[in-house]
C-alpha cells in the first residue's frame, strides 16, 4: 500500500489532528529499526510517542503495563503476573472488573516477540491495526464507512483501551474505544472529546476510499440541513428539490 498516500487522504477527508498510528505484531524486526528506551508506566503510551518516528518494543519494555502485556499476549514475567493478580483484586473490589467480565476482554490469539509503533506514513511494516485519535464527528463517518466496508457497524469499548488491538486484529473489523481511566491519565492526546478508532491493517485501503467518499457526501448533506434549517426557522415551507437548489 501505498501509505503515505492513504495518510494524505484520510487527513484530508477527517481532518485528523494527530496522525494515525500503525501498530505492527513482528516476530522478527526489520534492519535499521530503533529499539524503545527508557520506561513507561502504560504500554498505550506507545500510541502517543509513535507519533515521533517508528520504533521497535519488546515484552520486557511493557513490563509496568500488566494489563496491555495481558491484552497483547506478551510473554510475562512472575514479577508482572504477580501485579496482574494485584490489579484485578483491586478492579474487582472495586466493581470495576468482575471475574465474569475477564473472558469478555479481548487478548490476542498469537504472541508476537515485538511491538512496532509508528506515524502511519513511516511505518516500516505492513500494520496489523491502525489507531486514529478522533472526536464523535469524525467517528460519524468512521461508522458510516464500516457499515459500507463490513457490513455492520463496529462495538464501542471501554476499559481497558489497549483492548481495541486485539479487538481489531482478531475479528479482521473496526472496533471503536472510548478509552479508559488509565489511558486518558497516561496519554495527553486523548483528550476528553477523544476517542480512538481501530481498523484492521489489511482493509486500510478500502477505508480510506470509503471515508473520503463519505467525507464528501457528508459535507454536502450538512450544508443541505443548515440551509433548510435556516429557511424553516424564517418562515418558509422548502420542499427537498428547493433546498438542494439553494446550496447548488
Amino acid at each position: 500500500m501505498d501509505y503515505p498516500s492513504i495518510v494524505r487522504s484520510l487527513a484530508d477527508s477527517l481532518q485528523l489532528a494527530q496522525p494515525p498510528v500503525a501498530v505492527c505484531l513482528a516476530d522478527a524486526l526489520p534492519a535499521g529499526i530503533i529499539r524503545h528506551t527508557g520506561t513507561v508506566p502504560a504500554g498505550c503510551l506507545f500510541w502517543q510517542r509513535a507519533a515521533e518516528g517508528p520504533f521497535a518494543t519488546a515484552p520486557g519494555d511493557h513490563d509496568l503495563c500488566a494489563i496491555g502485556v495481558y491484552t497483547h499476549n506478551l510473554e510475562s514475567t512472575a514479577a508482572g503476573e504477580a501485579d496482574l493478580r494485584d490489579a484485578l483484586e483491586v478492579f474487582a473490589g472495586l466493581g470495576y472488573v468482575r471475574e465474569q467480565d475477564l473472558p469478555l476482554i479481548p487478548v490476542l490469539q498469537s504472541r508476537p516477540r515485538h511491538v512496532v509503533y509508528a506515524p502511519l506514513a513511516e511505518t516500516p511494516l505492513p500494520p496489523d491495526v491502525v489507531l486514529l485519535f478522533v472526536r464523535a464527528d469524525q467517528v460519524l463517518i468512521l461508522t458510516e464507512a464500516s457499515q459500507q466496508v463490513e457490513g455492520g457497524v463496529p462495538p464501542a469499548m471501554g476499559r481497558p483501551a489497549c483492548a481495541v488491538v486485539p479487538q481489531a486484529k482478531n475479528s479482521g473489523r473496526a472496533a471503536l474505544s472510548l478509552g479508559c481511566c488509565g489511558a486518558r491519565a497516561y496519554l495527553d492526546t486523548l483528550t476528553g472529546e477523544m476517542a480512538i478508532y481501530a481498523i484492521p491493517g489489511d482493509r486500510l485501503s478500502a477505508y480510506a476510499d470509503r471515508i473520503a467518499a463519505l467525507a464528501r457526501a457528508n459535507a454536502v448533506l450538512s450544508r443541505f440541513h443548515q440551509v433548510r434549517r435556516q429557511d424553516v426557522e424564517s418562515g418558509k415551507h422548502p420542499t427537498v428539490k428547493e433546498s438542494l437548489a439553494a446550496i447548488q
